[in-house]
């Protein structure tokens, strides 16, 4: 079998990558490196199946020639990461929108199935610690705010999914991930865990954006991956959206907390106001727990590994001994 992994240079898409090759598919890569890494591939070239296609999903040519010659695709390019939307508004909405419905474009042409990644900032922001099923409403703040931006493009993503299964009949199921996190990613766009294990390693000051009060729930890359393939093989999730992620919750403050006294860090805690970090129009979401309900009854998935596991491995990376997921 034959997989694209679009954004397969990036931190999820590497690992996918990973798994792929250990059971046997020759897959293709394709990422521009905006935001991916070669470091997160570098292990992976050594292996004949694996080829690493350097441009950009929005490049027609490209994802049609790639589309045709494998059997199914993976699409997690996207531009993420809070600060990237802040800075870079135009690429965000462009990358993620244009580029979906390039994918899907030619998936439909040539009849292949096709995960597409979605995220659960789409939910918006709730304020009530209460599991988001599938068909939550969305709650979203002030029109005005930029971070809807990226939620907004990511429902797009999704809409002209359903769109293409339902018009044209597209193999295509949607997941939304929650938090993802574990070895190669990176705090440079503002991924909160990667960011606070660098900072308390080094013993300098975690800064917390707002007042830490607001809640995540963790879930590992290895955790996440399986979920992934594991929808991809089930046919019956076809048009269909499923969470994937931990529902275990811990708060922005407690997290460094944990973290500082993991590493033994004598670093101290900051509180930055958001629109000291990323200029007006930027707000946070106080919870997101997903329901796992139905990502379970489809394929049985549920996460294995805690957030202590999670830590422990980001640790390990960031002191130079980097554990795989």
């Amino acid at each position: 079998m034959k997989a694209l992994v679009t954004g397969g240079a990036g931190f999820i898409g590497s690992h996918l990558c990973e798994r792929l090759l250990e059971h046997g598919w020759e897959v293709w890569a394709l990422d521009d490196l905006s935001t991916g890494s070669l470091d997160n591939v570098t292990h992976l070239r050594q292996n004949d199946g694996f080829h690493l296609v350097v441009d950009s999903v929005l490049s027609q040519s490209v994802v049609n020639e790639l589309v045709h010659r494998v059997d199914v695709v993976y699409h997690l390019a996207a531009a993420v990461g809070v600060r990237l939307i802040v800075e870079q508004p135009v690429r965000t909405l462009v990358t993620n929108v244009q580029g979906t419905e390039t994918v899907l474009e030619y998936c439909n042409r040539f009849d292949k199935r096709v995960l597409v990644a979605s995220t659960s900032e789409v939910y918006g922001d709730h304020r009530e610690e209460v599991a988001l099923v599938e068909d939550a409403r969305r709650m979203y703040g002030p029109t005005t705010q930029r971070r809807w931006a990226y939620a907004d493009s990511k429902a797009m993503d999704e809409f002209l999914a359903l769109a293409h299964n339902q018009e044209r009949g597209l193999d295509c199921v949607i997941v939304r991930l929650f938090n993802t996190v574990g070895p190669r990613q990176s705090g440079q766009y503002g991924m909160v865990i990667p960011r606070f294990v660098e900072r308390a390693l080094a013993n300098a000051p975690i800064e917390i954006f707002g007042d830490g009060a607001q809640t995540r729930c963790f879930c590992h890359v290895g955790d996440t991956i399986r979920g992934l393939t594991a929808l991809m093989d089930e046919p019956k999730t076809s048009g269909e959206i499923y969470n994937v992620g931990s529902q275990n919750r811990i708060s922005i403050i407690d997290l460094a907390n944990t973290i500082r006294e993991l590493t033994g860090s004598t670093s101290e805690l900051t509180f930055v106001p958001f629109d000291e970090v990323y200029g007006q129009g930027i707000e946070d979401m106080l919870h997101r727990i997903p329901s796992i309900d139905k990502v379970q009854a489809a394929v049985g998935w549920q996460p294995e590994r805690s957030l202590d596991d999670i830590l422990a491995d980001v640790v390990a990376e960031k002191q130079g001994t980097p554990v795989g997921a």
